[in-house]
């Protein structure tokens, strides 16, 4: 990755968005969900990128926003549960439409036959959407299992299944971090765009960033992000180069 371009291109500038994911992307995955809060290294790091006048910092996290609220306490912009809540700076929660949640008492038996059947599998419930984990889960089963409950969910053109890192997760098709990322983009003209994440909800960010933006994926696979960073510790040591300036 041309890193040194990247900086370069982001000390000249004057009008920054910087769009991060954070579960994979600057912590790595732990085998709850709760043990990955963020120590104080992350927390002044985000807290120097968003103190800069010319920078708007957001958070685009599938983390639902009470534990975004207790984690941060930085003057951001927040992204919950993959786009179905936005904050900006300084204002209250709001959702980009309305959205229902009434099919969780569809879909929550499912999850937890699935439980029952898997040892060392949970459930997470948000407000709008229900993930089923199994990173604690033996890796053959928990892979075999993760299969089976993605065949043998029936949704319909209201739900999107996702399939993430040792969890699946059900949530309202409607929304994604894509449609929240684009609320920023059109806020101004931006002369640098930068946008980190890990997996497939990050795909739907980095589709509707301008040509220029700064697009990198963290971790092996295919995307469709420009560049791409092999561990969060990488991009860690990106976010103080930048904060050097």
């Amino acid at each position: 990755m041309k890193l040194k371009k990247l900086v370069n291109d982001y000390r000249k500038s004057a009008q920054r968005l910087i769009l991060l994911d954070y579960d994979g992307t600057l912590v790595p995955f732990f085998e709850r969900p709760e043990e990955a809060r963020p120590g104080d290294e992350i927390l002044k790091l985000l807290e120097t990128l968003a103190m800069d006048p010319r920078n708007e910092v957001v958070l685009v996290s599938g983390r639902d926003r009470d534990t975004l609220e207790r984690w941060f306490g930085i003057n951001a912009g927040y992204v919950a549960e993959h786009g179905a809540w936005i904050k900006e700076k300084g204002r209250g929660w709001e959702t980009i439409e309305p959205l229902r949640n009434d099919w969780k008492k569809d879909i929550r038996p499912i999850l937890e036959l699935y439980v029952s059947r898997t040892p060392g599998s949970f459930i997470e419930e948000k407000e709008f959407s229900l993930a089923w984990h199994y990173r604690k889960a033996d890796p053959e089963s928990g892979l075999a299992k993760a299969k089976s409950l993605v065949d043998n969910l029936t949704t319909t053109d209201d739900l999107q299944v996702l399939e993430g890192n040792k969890v699946i997760e059900i949530k309202n098709a409607s929304i994604n971090k894509g449609i929240a990322a684009s609320h920023w983009i059109a806020k101004k003209e931006w002369d640098f765009v930068l946008a980190i994440g890990d997996d497939r909800t990050d795909e739907d960010v980095f589709g509707v960033l301008p040509e220029t933006a700064y697009s990198i994926k963290v971790g092996p696979g295919p995307s469709q992000a420009r560049f791409s960073l092999d561990s969060p510790s990488s991009v860690l040591l990106l976010l103080k180069e930048l904060v050097e300036d």
